[in-house]
């Protein structure tokens, strides 16, 4: 396995991935209405600007032509969070069949690493309830829970809880 930062040609990979990480893993935590609605946003996700864009960082983990996991930091302040921080860590999905592998794992720390060497102290995220436990484990603090929409984007007007996170590299 490779971690490698993530090219437009990896887009539909990386919307099946995303789609699939929700639909499989998000019912430990949410309800299938819930798990429905933030699904549904991945069909319309702009993937490829976020790989192109200036400040991000956005990297895939494959194994030969499969990608198993992607990961997406923005290297400026976040907005609308509680706690201060430098960066955002965006997004982090899993392939459900590589799940508890430590490929997560392992996008994380190279996401950090490379958000460190770009001067970045602090991060901060939102993470779904299924996955507070990896972060957790990952050194991220809980700052404070709140409702979310998912996939306010595309209007779903579905609710549940997130919990907003942050960590010192």
């Amino acid at each position: 396995m490779q971690i490698r930062d993530a090219t437009v040609t990896d887009t539909k990979q990386i919307r099946t991935l995303h789609r699939t990480a929700i639909e499989q893993l998000g019912g430990q935590a949410y309800t299938d209405t819930q798990v429905t609605a933030w699904a549904r946003g991945c069909s319309s996700a702009q993937y490829a600007p976020a790989i192109e864009a200036d400040g991000v960082v956005f990297l895939v983990a494959d194994r030969g032509t499969d990608i198993t996991a992607f990961g997406s930091v923005r290297l400026s302040p976040p907005e609308a969070y509680h706690a201060s921080a430098d960066a955002e860590l965006t997004g982090l999905y899993v392939n459900p069949s590589t799940a508890r592998s430590g490929v997560g794992t392992q996008v994380c720390t190279e996401l950090e690493r490379r958000a460190a060497g770009q001067g970045v102290e602090t991060i901060s995220l939102s993470a779904s309830l299924n996955a507070v436990p990896f972060y957790t484990a990952q050194g991220y603090d809980r700052v404070q829970t709140h409702t979310h929409e998912f996939s306010p984007h595309v209007g779903t007007g579905v609710t549940g809880e997130i919990v907003e996170m942050r960590k010192e590299l």
